[in-house]
């Protein structure tokens, strides 16, 4: 793998400047033609347009230079070989980003302890408590003070802290992220509840 990994980070490098009519493309079809031969040169142009955005997202979960880099060329390796599952259903940006945010929340996950076993209130209790809970008004959600959100945003789960990028930085619409996460509009807008809720409560407590 680290071999693999290696041989596609040479020729992303290498990027795709020789192929200047390509430039033109839109991302879709970009990806399209990449996806139909694994052209690793064109994957440089893709590279070229998406990985200081992705080293951005990568560096909100791990707040580490280093890491953020390794997670970022991890991504698109990653991305390299799974690219033909893009099916279209949402522009590829929006797709990319929850692909980036899903991968950096295995990651921050890795080393955490499955065991449930000690907490006293269990998971689905506290859903139905959220889930009762009157929701967060998107404005109070926008007047939250920026130097304690970002804070406040590393306290909550990553699932969650994924959901509220995708919906408030990304831009990405209740309908959009249904299909990412394959889940009900409905279903979405009660989770996107729930974690504004968890971010304002984490806001608060924070001194």
């Amino acid at each position: 793998m680290q071999f693999l990994k290696h041989i596609i980070l040479i020729l992303v490098r290498k990027t795709s400047s020789n192929s200047p009519d390509h430039k033109d493309l839109s991302d879709e079809e970009l990806v399209a033609r990449i996806a139909k031969n694994n052209n690793s040169l064109l994957f440089g142009l893709l590279y070229d347009r998406f990985s200081n955005k992705v080293y951005n997202k990568c560096w909100a979960f791990v707040k580490n230079e280093d890491e953020a880099k390794d997670l970022t060329q991890d991504i698109f390796l990653k991305l390299f070989l799974k690219l033909s599952s893009f099916k279209g259903q949402s522009k590829f940006s929006t797709w990319l980003y929850s692909f980036t945010y899903n991968f950096c929340v295995n990651y921050v996950n890795r080393d955490k302890d499955k065991k449930m076993s000690d907490i006293s209130e269990s998971i689905e209790d506290h859903d139905y408590y959220l889930s009762n809970m009157e929701d967060v008004d998107e404005q109070e959600l926008f007047n939250l003070k920026a130097s304690k959100l970002d804070q406040a945003l590393e306290l909550i789960d990553p699932e969650d802290k994924t959901i509220l990028l995708l919906k408030y930085q990304d831009d990405v619409s209740v309908k959009e992220l249904g299909i990412l996460f394959d889940a009900g509009e409905s279903a979405i807008k009660m989770r996107l509840k729930r974690a504004k809720i968890k971010v304002v409560e984490a806001h608060n407590s924070i001194k």
